[in-house]
């Protein structure tokens, strides 16, 4: 970091501005790193150490360097627990991407790949996460917002893979950050060249066709923010979508239920501010835990949190200050129950017990840092934590080295309470049906308010329908603790059979006979059809083969019925003309068409009865010519303009007769 702190010294001297107004959340610059180390596995924290990483009742459970991810430093991070199977996968951000780890054995982190930058490479990246996908930008020029579908992390052939975004809004260039509320399904873009770098609201309800919804300019520039629909003690606004913003030097309170009329609820100030920079409420929303960038360097404090009272949000303010034992400076921060994790540069993760904060008590219970040279207030070291993954997984994102996966070192012996309930699986078209945990978990619990599930057997095929099928749902609490409950799963194919029907035919005459003989289109395998589950089916024929049709359409029907009863049908239209043999060029009546085969044209002659009425068909019993109110004895067809083929020329309405164009 000492080429960036030189580059923001040379911009000050040469902009006339000091540190302060040149806050690297303001700018768009790259940096280079060189920090080759090496992948760690799982390192208990013992005597205050965990390898060479100070700590205090964290333990390391893997690292990944920048190297090890082809990116020469990180940024944001977030995470997915997929809930197919409660797999965890940590997002990270880095200079030139989003790097996408399995966790799911945090001692042995699997790479599976990166998003690359849609735009050039920057210091700043931020991700988040709703049903499924990861939102990404970007304070590069041009960048927008990268849409990922997280799904597909389910199956990496060959990792790391180069991933494509999935869809892309381009309603701002650069971005600072992006928050999401995913109660409603609206993302907030933070920090861009829209709305004087207030909110922009985004509408992610379909996340692979983002549609802008307006934005907020009433309170100037936003650096972070959490968004909320508010359950808290102030019941005025129950049940309202509320935005809580870090706008520099203040902080804002906005009702944004309303995207055409946002309305500012309270400006909040403070003492001794540089750089409002992040917030987080408590579980409670009695409290709005803040962080200013700057104050530190600024004011020479150690770390200060700042606690404002929010459960009357119309007259929210400021309630008192927390300092840490360290002088570095805090950047991200999030509560989980009773803890506060915070992201503080050269101080690691800092983990705080803020269980009496109504008692203005707050207290540091833990840490890891990343950074072990020093403490000092200097931009270097942990950038984000993110605390929400269920098994206790704690992912850390730092600036110059890499990725971290830690977890607490207590030991809890309390184990979870499976509690179970029934369900029914529908087969697929496979023929196959993948439970998750979730699934047959009927209101499980922990003491750590975490845990995973899994089921056994979770995949089921045809053999199994009906049943009832008995499984074992298992909870596992992040210390290891299970506990299992029993249930039922009942197996049903409700999928009827799948069809390859027949194309709509014009068909002649059976040859010497005044009808054609319908065959039998199953048997001839002109017409099949499949099913997930029965090999062998069963499949009718209206009218059934054998049956002889005169001159007319008819609807040729087929059905299908598998072993459980489920029904499926298919139908083509068959379209009956009388012909006139091939090679018979008289008829009785003196009836006379020739060449056949033909060319550039055919013609008709008729020595006892005039020509009224022609008509012409292909062989799929299109007309493609209609002449009436003729009156004839010799016509001729130009037959130039007509492919190659067979096709039927009908005469007054009665007679038809094949004719061949070569």
């Amino acid at each position: 970091m000492v080429a960036q702190k030189k580059l923001f010294i040379l911009l000050s001297l040469l902009c006339g501005k000091n540190l302060t107004q040149l806050s690297m959340f303001k700018f768009t610059l790259s940096i280079v790193f060189l920090v080759p180390l090496l992948s760690l596995s799982q390192t208990p924290c013992s005597s205050g150490m965990a390898g060479s990483f100070p700590c205090d009742g964290y333990d390391l459970q893997s690292h990944l360097t920048l190297s090890s991810l082809s990116a020469s430093s990180g940024n944001d991070s977030w995470g997915w627990t997929d809930p197919l199977d409660g797999t965890e996968y940590a997002l990270m951000g880095l200079n030139n991407g989003i790097a996408f780890i399995d966790i799911s054995d945090p001692v042995n982190p699997i790479y599976l790949g990166k998003l690359p930058t849609h735009s050039d490479p920057s210091l700043w990246r931020d991700v988040k996460v709703y049903n499924n996908y990861a939102f990404v930008v970007s304070e590069a020029s041009s960048h927008g917002m990268q849409v990922f579908d997280l799904t597909r992390l389910r199956n990496v052939a060959s990792p790391p893979e180069t991933f494509t975004e999935d869809a892309y809004y381009g309603g701002f260039g650069h971005c600072h950050n992006i928050a999401i509320n995913e109660d409603t399904g609206y993302a907030y873009a933070i920090g861009t060249s829209t709305f004087g770098g207030g909110p922009h609201f985004i509408d992610i309800s379909d996340p692979l066709n983002p549609v802008a919804a307006g934005g907020y300019s009433g309170s100037n520039y936003t650096h972070d923010a959490q968004i909320i629909t508010y359950n808290g003690p102030d019941t005025d606004y129950t049940g309202h979508e509320i935005f809580f913003g870090s706008n520099e030097d203040r902080v804002v309170i906005v009702d944004v239920t309303n995207k055409a009329n946002p309305q500012l609820i309270k400006t909040i100030n403070y003492a001794n501010v540089s750089y409002t920079h992040q917030c987080w409420l408590t579980d409670d929303r009695n409290y709005l835990l803040v962080g200013d960038e700057l104050d530190e360097s600024n004011f020479g404090f150690n770390t200060r949190t700042l606690v404002f009272d929010v459960s009357d949000l119309d007259t929210a303010a400021w309630d008192f200050d927390y300092f840490a034992n360290i002088p570095s400076i805090d950047h991200n921060g999030y509560v989980v129950g009773d803890k506060y994790y915070l992201a503080s540069y050269t101080g690691g993760i800092r983990v705080l017990d803020i269980s009496d904060i109504a008692n203005q008590n707050i207290s540091e219970v833990g840490f890891f840092d990343t950074y072990p040279s020093n403490n000092s207030a200097n931009f270097d070291g942990v950038w984000n934590v993110y605390p929400f993954f269920g098994s206790g997984n704690i992912v850390i994102s730092d600036l110059d080295d890499g990725f971290f996966v830690v977890k607490e070192s207590l030991v809890d012996n309390i184990d979870p309470v499976a509690v179970c309930q029934s369900y029914t699986a529908s087969l697929d078209a496979n023929g196959q049906a993948i439970i998750a945990g979730s699934d047959v978990d009927g209101g499980s619990s922990d003491n750590s308010g975490f845990f995973t599930l899994s089921v056994s057997p979770n995949t089921f095929n045809c053999s199994d329908i009906g049943g009832p099928i008995t499984v074992t749902l298992t909870v596992t609490d992040p210390s290891g603790n299970t506990d299992t409950c029993t249930t039922e799963v009942t197996i049903v194919d409700d999928m009827g059979p799948t069809f390859s029907c027949y194309s709509n035919e014009t068909v002649a005459y059976d040859t010497g006979n005044p009808y054609y003989t319908l065959p039998n289109y199953v048997l001839n395998n002109d017409v099949t059809a499949t099913d997930n589950c029965t090999s062998n089916l069963t499949i009718t024929q209206d009218p059934v083969a054998g049956t002889q049709l005169t001159v007319g359409t008819y609807t040729i029907s087929f059905e299908a019925t598998d072993d459980e009863g489920n029904t499926s049908t298919c139908s083509f239209e068959l379209t009956v003309l009388e012909e006139l043999g091939v090679g018979d060029y008289t008829l009785e009546k003196g009836l006379v068409i020739y060449p056949n085969p033909a060319s550039n044209q055919v013609n008709i002659l008729s020595k006892f009865e005039k020509i009224n009425h022609i008509e012409l068909y292909d062989i799929s019993g299109k007309r493609l010519l209609d002449l009436d109110q003729l009156d004839f004895s010799n016509y001729t067809i130009n037959t130039s303009a007509l492919s190659k083929g067979v096709y039927f020329v009908k005469l007054n309405q009665q007679l038809s007769k094949k004719i061949i164009i070569n």
